[in-house]
């Protein structure tokens, strides 16, 4: 039966829950919540319908590389899962020899699971300032500013991916650069323009790689990517870490112990697999500078990009950064107005100077139901009522909301905390609704009854 009571601010109504997000997380958040009966929900995301998520942006891999075979936005319910969608689209002897799901299957996957379960959600609709405000029966609840005028929630999820605490960066140096002479691996890239150029990319992680494979099937005269490290990454730490204790049990530990594990994770960066190596290794004119970070980045007398590095300076007519995010709420719409109220790892938690990382430091430091933690206590207490789900959650979690094998563990703990909060604000009319009930199971028939 329908658990919660519609409430309004000012006489406007008010979500129970509004999921900024309609990639994977946001839908499969949504869908753990109308299982739990939380009905009077909204997605909204700012990209047109088929487009949420990475997989036809800046996703520029040819296969996901997870397992295909994985558990995930299904939870746990078998016709949901990708199998039983690619067999009744493909057929058996497709799925059988299948090795990894090509990323636009796995979209189609993704819009066909939000279509069944009946997910609502807006396309086109961009989030912004969020503010605290009240039911008209005193209740907190949230403003949300939006591009489609303002929106009222009780409870707000951020799942918004690779930026939901941060932007995508890169040094300042290539950031100064024209436009037209660089980019972020994330960044919408034409790269037909690169057919007989020479390209250099920063990084050494897969989508560096991914980068590079694609100005080179382009037609790019030469790649170079270059390698801070003396030795490039390849072993891949998440694929040991995709165990319950790790996944379902991380967030409980002590938080020396959430630093350890997660500040070596991410300290070593996410390594490359071997089909992303051999894509970009069949181009004889594809070099790799191992141990030969950027130092500095200028425009050349002849308008092409020219990066000084350890080892000298390289020329180049394009430039593409697999730097990465930064965490820094404040360059985020959403968090911008209580940006200097959000408890960061650095603000709990001091590591052993051997463990010591600054970047990482700045990651948010989350309650145990995702929400947001006051810098100062009482300084914003209404942000504990805004969920964050996506990447910035993994030093507080591990892989959760940016992790597919993750989500039948995580999407199940964000949406038991959402609940929570829901009742546990409201608990005086539950206990009065409770006081009220008088629905009769039987009727006696007092024709029954002994006469005494």
């Amino acid at each position: 039966m329908p658990w919660l009571q519609p409430k309004t601010c000012s006489g406007a109504p008010v979500l129970d829950v509004l999921i900024v997000g309609g990639g994977q997380c946001g839908v499969v958040t949504a869908f753990a919540l109308m299982r739990d009966k939380v009905r009077n929900l909204l997605v909204i995301d700012r990209a047109e319908e088929g487009r949420e998520g990475p997989w036809l942006t800046y996703a520029r891999m040819h296969n996901l590389r997870s397992w295909k075979d994985q558990s995930g936005p299904d939870l746990g319910v078998p016709s949901l899962t990708y199998q039983a969608w690619h067999e009744a689209r493909y057929g058996r002897a497709s799925w059988d020899t299948l090795r990894y799901i090509p990323k636009e299957y796995w979209n189609d996957y993704l819009l066909w699971l939000r279509r069944v379960t009946g997910v609502p959600v807006r396309n086109g609709v961009e989030a912004r300032r969020i503010t605290p405000a009240r039911t008209d029966d005193g209740l907190p609840c949230l403003r949300i500013e939006t591009s489609a005028g303002p929106m009222l929630a009780r409870k707000v999820v951020l799942a918004t991916g690779q930026e939901d605490a941060g932007f995508w960066w890169m040094p300042d140096f290539v950031a100064a650069l024209p436009p037209h002479l660089r980019a972020h691996a994330a960044d919408p890239i034409d790269f037909d323009a690169l057919r007989g150029k020479t390209v250099a990319v920063l990084g050494a992680g897969a989508s560096a790689f991914d980068n590079a494979a694609m100005a080179l099937e382009a037609g790019a005269s030469a790649v170079h990517l270059f390698c801070r490290r003396a030795e490039p990454m390849v072993v891949q730490p998440y694929r040991w870490l995709t165990f319950a204790g790790f996944m379902r049990h991380l967030h409980e530990m002590p938080d020396e112990w959430r630093w350890r594990f997660m500040s070596h994770v991410l300290g070593l960066r996410e390594g490359f697999p071997p089909d992303t190596y051999a894509r970009v290794t069949r181009f004889p004119h594809f070099t790799m500078h191992v141990g030969r970070p950027w130092t500095d980045a200028r425009v050349g007398e002849d308008g092409r990009a020219v990066v000084a590095t350890t080892r000298g300076e390289m020329a180049a007519d394009f430039l593409i950064c697999g730097t990465g995010v930064k965490m820094d709420p404040a360059r985020v719409p959403t968090l911008a107005g209580f940006a200097d109220a959000i408890a960061r790892w650095q603000d709990r938690y001091t590591p052993p100077a051997e463990e010591a990382n600054a970047r990482l430091s700045e990651f948010p430091y989350l309650a145990p139901d995702y929400s947001f933690v006051e810098r100062v206590p009482g300084q914003a207490p209404w942000i504990r009522d805004i969920h964050l789900f996506g990447i910035s959650t993994t030093m507080s979690f591990g892989p959760a909301g940016a992790s597919i094998n993750a989500m039948g563990m995580a999407v199940p703990r964000l949406a038991a905390g959402v609940t929570r909060g829901l009742f546990e604000t409201d608990l005086p009319a539950f206990y009065a609704a409770l006081r009220a009930y008088d629905v009769k199971q039987v009727e006696i028939d007092p024709a029954r009854l002994a006469a005494e």
